[in-house]
């Protein structure tokens, strides 16, 4: 482990021109950013029985810009959750920055019991030795990506196309010598209706993953959709949509958010093909790194029984490298108030969210 000097760090709630210019701040932290961090995001959360705050962590001249889901509850008061951050340089600077959060919170009396965080830090034992340091509990992971295939595209088309798999290859040679077309569509209703139902064939065939409500998805398109940074990609059989990805550009990273097809195509490659597509135009758009946003943990990737075997199959066609992040984990504030928390009001808010709004609770 690291014996380097911590870093100092302070926190504060972002200034209006912070928050005016968000996306710019947030893609030029020490880690590139997240697209869970954007100001699309934050408008798709806000309001939703969350509430949003932009926070700023400094250290010397260096700044990082988090997105925080603040949630109220009776009797254990705030939590904090910084979606897919805190965004550092690295695991030795968290428990500084963890103590900036505290001191901050304190201070304002905010009265946050737990910081829920899950940053974009590569697990690893030095990792997890800078987690106990600073005095983290591993809390259950919450979003899909905390383990991924993450493909490097920074090189030239031809380099990328070599370093995949020829499985893939010559799947995607196979759809474009038997004609098979990837079609970009503009955003809207009729494009959302066709990948929403996409979704939802898959969901249906494989029951891999939640479906969320089509309007949480509409309204999460729209917002990425509405500031240049979300594509869609189809391709047809018989007239109709057969296969659909929607992809996000956020700084240098591109993430293949949403997909689905129907089941039981004729055309084969069909869906290697959608997805060199959308990283062609990724690439034209800047990107160097292609996150396929979910797979069953490195250790599990040939785990049949994992409920994302066929995803990860098909997404380490492209790149054989599973990443697996740390995870979520909670930054205690209130050790009482946790323990109810942990110990069934989670489960309970969680239950009466769900039944109240039909929505899912993160």
């Amino acid at each position: 482990m690291d014996t380097a000097p911590l870093r100092e760090f302070t926190a504060r709630f972002a200034t209006a021109e912070e928050i005016e210019n968000w996306d710019k701040h947030v893609t030029a932290n020490p880690n590139g950013g997240n697209m869970l961090q954007s100001a699309a995001y934050a408008s798709v959360k806000n309001g939703s029985g969350w509430k949003v705050r932009f926070l700023v962590l400094e250290n010397g001249g260096s700044a990082s810009y988090n997105l925080v889901l603040e949630k109220s509850f009776p009797v254990l008061g705030r939590l904090w959750y910084l979606i897919k951050g805190p965004g550092l340089e690295a695991a030795p600077d968290l428990k500084a920055a963890l103590e900036a959060c505290a001191a901050f919170v304190r201070g304002r009396k905010l009265n946050v019991f737990t910081i829920k965080i899950e940053p974009d830090i590569v697990d690893s034992d030095e990792a997890q030795a800078h987690l106990r340091g600073a005095g983290l509990a591993k809390a259950p992971n919450i979003q899909s990506n905390d383990s991924t295939a993450l493909l490097d595209i920074s090189g030239p088309e031809e380099a990328v196309f070599k370093a995949i798999s020829s499985r893939a290859r010559n799947a995607i040679r196979r759809a474009e010598r038997e004609g098979c077309e990837v079609v970009r569509k503009e955003h809207g209703p009729e494009t959302y209706r066709a990948l929403y139902g996409l979704m939802a064939d898959t969901v249906n065939a494989k029951g891999s993953m939640p479906l969320r409500s089509y309007e949480y998805y509409a309204a999460f398109w729209d917002e990425f959709c509405n500031r240049g940074q979300g594509n869609f990609f189809f391709t047809y059989e018989d007239g109709k949509p057969s296969v659909g990805a929607f992809v996000i550009n956020y700084g240098a990273k591109a993430t293949y958010k949403d997909g689905g097809s129907t089941q039981n195509r004729k055309q084969y490659g069909d869906s290697h093909l959608v997805q060199w597509a959308a990283i062609r135009r990724m690439q034209e758009l800047g990107c160097t790194e292609y996150d396929f946003c979910g797979t069953p943990p490195a250790s599990q990737i040939k785990d049949k029984s994992h409920n994302l075997y066929g995803m990860g199959m098909f997404k380490t066609s492209f790149t054989k490298t599973v990443t697996d992040f740390v995870g979520c984990h909670d930054y205690v504030l209130s050790p009482l108030k946790h323990r109810l928390w942990v110990k069934g009001a989670e489960k309970v808010f969680r239950r009466i969210e769900t039944a109240r709004t039909g929505q899912q609770f993160y």
